[in-house]
C-alpha cells in the first residue's frame, strides 16, 4: 500500500492564541494553510457542529512529504473534554525542548532523553531530544486500543498498514505505509477508549479510485463507516473526495483521494497572515466577559 500516505491529525482547539503561540513559538511549525467556514463540514471535520468554525494546518514542511497538524475552531466553544484515545505525538527535535525551557512551558523528563509536554487543550507531545531531522521530524501517533490483536487486523489486514513492530508483553505496535512515513502506534490500554469530545481524526491518502474499494471492503466486513463517499468543497480550491470510517475503538480515519488533495493542499504563503487576521477579527471572548458569560464546554 505504498501509495497510501499518512497526512495529519486532527485536534479540536479552544484558544486559537495559545495553540498559535505553542506551534509556532515552541514546536516551530509553519503555518500552512488557513480557512475560514460559514458553517459545518459534511464530513464533520470539525465535529459535531454547524455553526461558524476554522481548519488550521500547520507542521514542519509542506503536506506532500510531511505528517500536519490539522487544528478545527469552533466559534463559541471554549473547551473540550479529554478522553484516553489519543496518546501522544512523537517529534524528534531538541530544538523544540531548548524553546519549551525558554518559554517556561510545562513539561516532564522521561528515560531516554525525552521529554512530555502538552498543548493548549491537553494534547501530549513527546519530544525526543536529538537533532531536527531535514525529513520529517514527526515520528508516530500513538493512540489506545482496548483490543491490539483486533485492531491490527483492522489497520494491517483491513486498511493495508504494514507492521514494523509488534511487542506482545508491553502490548503495543507500531505500523506505517512507508519507512519514511509517520508511524501509528497503537497501545492496548486493557479498558474501553473513551473519546471524549475532544476526539481526534486521523487522515489517509489514497488514489481516488481506491476510495469506492475501500467503502466497499470496510461495509463488507460490517466495520463502522461514518460518512460514506462525499464531495467536500473549500472556497476557491480543489474538491476532494473522502470517506470517513471508525476502527473497533471509535478512531475516526479519513480516506481521502489523493490527487485533488495534493492540489488543495499546497502551502498557501498567507497562511500566516490569515491566522492573525481571523484571531484579531474573533472578538467572541470580549463578548462573552462583556455579558459576563463563559464559552460553551463542548
Amino acid at each position: 500500500m505504498s501509495s497510501r500516505r499518512a497526512l495529519h491529525y486532527v485536534f479540536k482547539v479552544g484558544d486559537r492564541g495559545l495553540t498559535a503561540k505553542f506551534y509556532r513559538e515552541l514546536l516551530c511549525m509553519k503555518i500552512l494553510r488557513h480557512e475560514e467556514f460559514e458553517e459545518g463540514c459534511k464530513a464533520t471535520c470539525n465535529g459535531p457542529y454547524d455553526g461558524k468554525w476554522s481548519k488550521t494546518m500547520v507542521g514542519f514542511g509542506a503536506e506532500d512529504d510531511h505528517f500536519v497538524v490539522e487544528l478545527t475552531y469552533n466559534y463559541g466553544v471554549g473547551e473540550y473534554r479529554l478522553g484516553n484515545d489519543f496518546l501522544g505525538i512523537t517529534i524528534q527535535s531538541s530544538q523544540a525542548i531548548a524553546n519549551a525551557k525558554k518559554l517556561g512551558w510545562a513539561f516532564t523528563e522521561s528515560a531516554g532523553g525525552m521529554i512530555e509536554t502538552l498543548a493548549p487543550g491537553g494534547y501530549k507531545f513527546v519530544l525526543e531530544d536529538k537533532e531536527q531531522p531535514k525529513s520529517d521530524p514527526v515520528q508516530k501517533v500513538t493512540l489506545a486500543v482496548s483490543d491490539l490483536p483486533k485492531s491490527l487486523n483492522y489497520w494491517s489486514n483491513l486498511l493495508g498498514m504494514k507492521i514494523y513492530n509488534h511487542d506482545e508483553e508491553k502490548k503495543r505496535a507500531l505500523l506505517g505505509y512507508a519507512d519514511n512515513q509517520c508511524k501509528l502506534e497503537l497501545q492496548d490500554i486493557g479498558t474501553s477508549v473513551d473519546h471524549g469530545t475532544a476526539f481526534g481524526r486521523i487522515a489517509i491518502s489514497c488514489p481516488k479510485d481506491e476510495l469506492p474499494n475501500i467503502e466497499a471492503e470496510i461495509k463488507k466486513e460490517n466495520h463502522q463507516i461514518l460518512t460514506p463517499l462525499v464531495s467536500l468543497d473549500t472556497p476557491g480550491k480543489a474538491t476532494v473526495q473522502v470517506v470517513i470510517l471508525a476502527d473497533p475503538d471509535g478512531h475516526e480515519i479519513c480516506f481521502v483521494g489523493d490527487e485533488a488533495f495534493r492540489e488543495l493542499s499546497k502551502v498557501d504563503p498567507n497562511g500566516n497572515k490569515l491566522l492573525d487576521e481571523a484571531m484579531a477579527a474573533d472578538k467572541s471572548n470580549e463578548w462573552f466577559a462583556k455579558h459576563k458569560k463563559q464559552k460553551l464546554s463542548a
